[in-house]
């Protein structure tokens, strides 16, 4: 039976990715009976961005597309590297082609892992990928969905230079000072169900402070699926959604029907065609 009360937003989440493939429906079934009412699906790379079309237009007014480039490219683990403007160049048509059905733009940023981003050449390169696609953005009046992995900081204030006002700052790795300076830019930020994993772990007490000290009304829900999870290395679904909303309330002192609603209205501030879909 599904739950009453207020529905959930998944405002991040990667539902074209193939761990769905085979059982998409039972995996958006459940996310149904956990009261999720619609799931802001992510794109990385071009070669998934039909597919993101394809799923927005057999689960309308559920799945909602984004498009958008992602600072670290590659279809595995592999051959992952960091973004270049080449890609930005095939991606550009497709997003302009399907423009008007879009929630927002996404999943775009920075990403200066070590690993990614090991020279001044290929940060510029991010930042030139996520710079045109903030101004991409602007111009079609959208939304951006933004990592900042190991770039809290240069995000933010690239994305001030830029004047992106709409923004979502998922599953933020930045210290808890450099969130606020996003929170003045009215940025929102959305917390994954990874944030139950155990306090031991510095990377996820950190984003457990981020909880504390971020006020309600600048916190949005995600999974991130199929990442993410509250369990390490177990797929991560779009249900998860209502663990993130637990530890909110959990650590506010709040009611989850609270964190629900407070949460949603955050969605339909930051995606403003959601409020639309939902009306319908």
């Amino acid at each position: 039976m599904a739950a009453t009360g207020p529905g959930l937003v998944d405002c991040h989440c990667h539902i074209s990715a193939s761990d769905f493939d085979s059982d998409l429906d039972d995996v958006l079934e459940k996310a149904k009976k956990a009261n999720v009412i619609a799931l802001v699906a992510v794109a990385e790379h071009s070669g998934e961005f039909e597919k993101i079309i394809q799923l927005s237009e057999r689960y309308n007014g559920f799945i909602q597309p984004c498009l958008g480039i992602h600072p670290v490219q590659g279809l595995s683990h592999e051959d992952q590297r960091s973004v270049t403007l080449k890609d930005l160049d095939v991606a550009l048509p497709i997003i302009e082609n399907y423009k008007d059905r879009l929630l927002a733009i996404g999943e775009v940023g920075l990403d200066f892992s070590p690993k990614f981003a090991a020279t001044d050449e290929q940060k510029e390169a991010q930042r030139q990928v996520l710079i045109k696609q903030a101004q991409l953005a602007k111009r079609l009046n959208l939304p951006l969905n933004v990592h900042s992995r190991s770039a809290g900081r240069p995000t933010i204030r690239l994305l001030q230079e830029q004047g992106a006002d709409k923004v979502l700052l998922h599953a933020f790795d930045g210290r808890p000072s450099v969130a606020m300076e996003g929170v003045k830019a009215g940025y929102f930020f959305s917390i994954p169900p990874s944030i139950i994993r155990s306090k031991e772990l510095s990377f996820f007490s950190k984003k457990q402070k981020l909880v504390k000290q971020l006020p309600l009304t600048s916190i949005c829900l995600e999974t991130d699926s199929p990442v993410l999870g509250p369990e390490k290395q177990v797929r991560n679904e779009p249900c998860n959604v209502s663990i993130s909303a637990e530890y909110i309330a959990q650590v506010k002192g709040i009611s989850v029907e609270e964190v629900t609603e407070i949460t949603t209205q955050n969605a339909l501030k930051l995606f403003p065609k959601l409020q639309d879909l939902l009306q319908k």
